[in-house]
């Protein structure tokens, strides 16, 4: 059999078609087979503070565990005594929502830190979830540019019935009206700017036989952010644990997501 020399010219022709022929392959497989897509982000943020008889592993690892069945979502928990207070720039920037829960510590929160979370919220639309004591936490005061103080605290109720107001705000899907054993209540009113939404209301009940009335959702929209702020949630109430608890913490995060605009 005679052999046909290749020259440069026809070797060269040959590599092309040899590449091209990889890629027609390559894009059909990429076709049937799609890579698959990226996780979004939640971090959760706690100071460390709670009860370890309520919350063994502290309240963002039981809000965490209500966080485990949100499909495409990795969730992070974090706190204070991490590694640059548990929000290195590699993890808060690609945070897409971050929780946060504190009491006792928002003085030890470095306001460098604090400037970085309030340009991730207002500049590049990260969402902000804020928990009960934490209307005193450094970045909670920060978004929202006021004293974020309620017209009392007081350890006097025994029940919190919480109330659905909206029942089309995303924050509610699949929640009813519940109630919850719990014991510190905040009453009106709460120095914060008027929320555009107020999906979740309550009232509590005293020890005296009493109600007290009160905002327990309130939504907001913070340069191009979500906020949302939920306030029960005493670190001596296991409230993290209640069902209708972990249905509203997931909804907030799917909410407050950026691509959830």
């Amino acid at each position: 059999m005679k052999m046909i020399p290749f020259s440069p010219g026809r070797l060269a022709c040959f590599a092309v078609a040899l590449f091209l022929s990889l890629g027609v392959i390559a894009a059909r497989s990429n076709a049937q087979n799609p890579p698959a897509a990226a996780k979004r982000c939640v971090v959760v943020w706690s100071e460390g503070t709670a009860d370890k008889d309520i919350y063994p592993k502290d309240i963002n690892g039981a809000i965490a565990e209500g966080l485990a069945s949100l499909e495409g979502w990795e969730v992070v928990m974090a706190g204070i005594n991490d590694t640059d207070q548990g929000l290195p720039d590699s993890l808060l920037n690609r945070a897409d929502v971050l929780i946060w829960w504190g009491h006792k510590k928002h003085d030890e929160v470095k306001n460098a830190l604090v400037r970085k979370i309030v340009k991730r919220v207002k500049e590049d639309g990260m969402g902000f979830i804020s928990l009960h004591s934490s209307h005193f936490a450094k970045p909670n005061k920060a978004l929202m540019g006021t004293a974020c103080s309620w017209g009392a605290y007081e350890g006097d109720s025994t029940i919190l019935k919480v109330t659905v107001k909206d029942p089309d705000h995303p924050i509610t899907k699949g929640v009813t009206d519940f109630t919850v054993a719990h014991s510190e209540r905040y009453s009106e009113p709460y120095a914060v700017p008027e929320p555009q939404a107020v999906p979740l209301e309550g009232t509590h009940t005293l020890k005296n036989g009493g109600e007290d009335p009160s905002r327990i959702g309130l939504c907001w929209q913070t340069g191009k952010g979500r906020f949302f702020y939920f306030q029960a949630g005493h670190e001596t109430n296991p409230i993290f644990y209640d069902k209708n608890v972990q249905t509203i913490m997931r909804n907030a995060v799917e909410w407050a997501a950026p691509d959830a605009r």
